[in-house]
């Protein structure tokens, strides 16, 4: 309750700074705009806007019209007739991204447009709305647009159907909910989604949520005809821009920091939490703080009061020339009877430094990220997460190096086949990394992990493929392998990093690699087909081929998922771990 009045008065105290600047919303989860952004950056290279892409969800305000811009430039050169393929030395300051932006990249960069039609110049109108009421524009369902006031009302809705190798169980997923956003007077902008979920996972999946107690990316759940699930997702936030570079959103929804397709940082993995993040753009420099407040790990039960802890981070991200960005992140977790720490909230401190204060019991994560677009083509990528670590003791094997790294690389229009897009990366994370002396202090959030999924003590190598071959078509693959090394009978060999790294759970000092303990192996493949028939409205099929070998006690456990179904405003449910 009390960090919870803390960030109200934060808030209140923002509030007399509102500036005349617009405010902005944040693109959801899974949003398509996403895609277009990140071929975009790449392409243009040195765009002083797109390049800072590494902290996620995106503004509106600030991503909406260079979409806006660039698509503008692409449909005049179109016009002209002097579309050509992109020349990897083009220099000149006219030879903007969008005269290289290809067919299907304008036709998602309209769609875009359309729906967030508040930060366009644009006006969109449909020809024949829904009783003159529902979709007087093409995208959203209601949309209200007056003075001092927006809206936009869109209907969630999901549902597939599947199978599964071995398994007399169909699985399904129903979700249905409403979505919606706007802002009031362009000073404060909301935000707002709210579903109803039940679903029937393949069984690997129903062996997780066993094991944690916990739907991944949901968190809490009940129990829905025998094997099935059943779960609420309610997220919100309220944004103000509290001066010209600083926007402040309270809100509980989801956090990520990185360009990889995981991080080793913060990621969209674990379920909602409650924050207080405030944005600093300026000059060269975006400057990204989050307070939030995370529920500690519990066993599932009847109703009962979930003890609290909590997590400051903060990351400050440069633009180290017009193409390569570094940046430095800090994060510090800890649990207090029932309160904040008010050390934690001082937004420009070093965190470890008002650790070190405290007596240097809470779990503090420091890590560098950097990032590099090349020859409009290319983007390379990686993270360096330093939970503890004492080189003198790197040869030895200790325990106490807690540390891990990702690499990555992007490369679209591969090959100069038009919107052919492949990526690969590597993660590897020591044993222990994000544990704690106890068993509150973790890097972790409702019994999930808050960075990878597969917590730490792997290697991991993730490839993907993305196609869209025409305007509504789009084919992706992607595939994945880990090696990891998890614990034998009740020794923790430091995969589970929700308990403490002290004894009785590590029985020794010296001897920890990546991969120790019972050797896990895992290959993970999927293969999407996915057709838009409208704005935001999907008809999809999907196969997925996983195989685990045994290791300890566990036999192998291999299996095939097929399943079709139709998405509706909302990001697809992928299970990939």
């Amino acid at each position: 309750m009390q960090y919870k009045q803390t960030l109200v008065v934060l808030s209140v105290l923002c509030f007399p700074f509102v500036s005349f600047s617009q405010t902005t919303t944040y693109l959801p989860q899974g949003a398509a705009e996403n895609i277009l952004l990140e071929r975009m950056e790449i392409k243009a290279g040195t765009d002083s806007i797109l390049n800072f892409s590494k902290t996620k969800p995106y503004s509106r305000r600030q991503f909406i019209p260079v979409i806006e811009k660039y698509a503008d430039a692409g449909r005049a050169v179109q016009s002209a007739g002097e579309i050509s393929p992109i020349a990897d030395n083009a220099v000149q300051a006219t030879n903007l991204v969008g005269s290289r932006l290809t067919r299907v990249d304008l036709y998602n960069a309209e769609l875009a447009l359309q729906k967030n039609s508040e930060f366009s110049t644009r006006k969109f109108q449909s020809k024949k709305p829904i009783l003159n009421v529902f979709y007087k524009t093409p995208a959203n369902a209601l949309e209200v647009n007056a003075k001092d006031f927006f809206l936009v009302v869109n209907p969630v809705f999901q549902y597939t159907v599947g199978k599964e190798q071995n398994s007399t169980e169909h699985l399904f997923l129903n979700t249905r909910g409403i979505t919606l956003r706007g802002y009031i007077a362009n000073k404060v902008g909301f935000s707002a989604y709210v579903t109803d979920n039940q679903e029937r996972d393949p069984k690997y999946v129903q062996s997780y949520v066993i094991e944690r107690q916990a739907v991944p990316g949901a968190g809490y759940y009940k129990e829905f005809k025998g094997t099935g699930l059943d779960y609420f997702d309610a997220r919100g936030t309220i944004t103000v821009n509290a001066t010209k570079y600083i926007d402040v959103s309270f809100g509980y929804d989801k956090n990520f920091i990185g360009s990889g397709y995981r991080s080793l940082f913060l990621s969209d993995f674990a379920n909602n939490a409650l924050f207080l993040r405030l944005n600093t753009r300026i000059w060269k420099l975006n400057y990204q703080n989050i307070f939030m407040e995370l529920t500690n790990a519990h066993l599932r039960g009847g109703d009962h009061y979930l003890v609290k802890k909590y997590a400051a981070i903060h990351h400050l991200d440069a633009s180290i020339t017009k193409w390569l960005n570094i940046g430095l992140f800090e994060g510090i977790v800890f649990g207090r009877p029932e309160h904040f720490d008010f050390s934690y909230l001082n937004p420009v401190i070093f965190y470890r430094s008002a650790e070190q204060q405290n007596g240097s019991s809470d779990n503090a994560l420091v890590g560098l990220d950097a990032k590099a677009n090349l020859a409009h083509h290319v983007q390379l990528y990686g993270q360096l997460l330093l939970d503890e670590f004492k080189l003198s003791e790197l040869r030895k094997k200790w325990w106490g190096n807690k540390f891990a790294f990702q690499m990555g690389a992007k490369y679209i229009d591969a090959f100069g086949i038009d919107n052919l897009d492949l990526q690969v990366e590597l993660n590897r994370v020591r044993p222990f990394t994000y544990s704690h002396s106890d068993s509150v202090a973790n890097w972790t959030h409702d019994n999930l992990p808050l960075a990878h999924p597969l917590g730490a003590n792997f290697n991991e190598v993730l490839a993907g493929l993305r196609y869209q071959f025409a305007p509504k078509w789009l084919l992706q693959a992607k595939a994945f392998f880990y090696k990891q090394g998890r614990d034998t009978g009740r020794v923790s060999y430091g995969s589970n990093i929700f308990l403490p790294y002290g004894f009785p759970y590590r029985t020794s000092d010296y001897g920890f690699e990546v991969g120790s303990g019972a050797l896990a192996k895992v290959a993970y493949a999927s293969l999407l087909l996915s057709y838009q028939v409208r704005p935001n409205l999907f008809l999809e099929a999907n196969a997925v081929v996983r195989k685990q070998n045994a290791y300890g006690t566990m036999p192998s456990k291999n299996t095939t998922v097929l399943n079709i179904g139709v998405r509706w405003n909302m990001h697809r449910r992928e299970f990939e771990f």
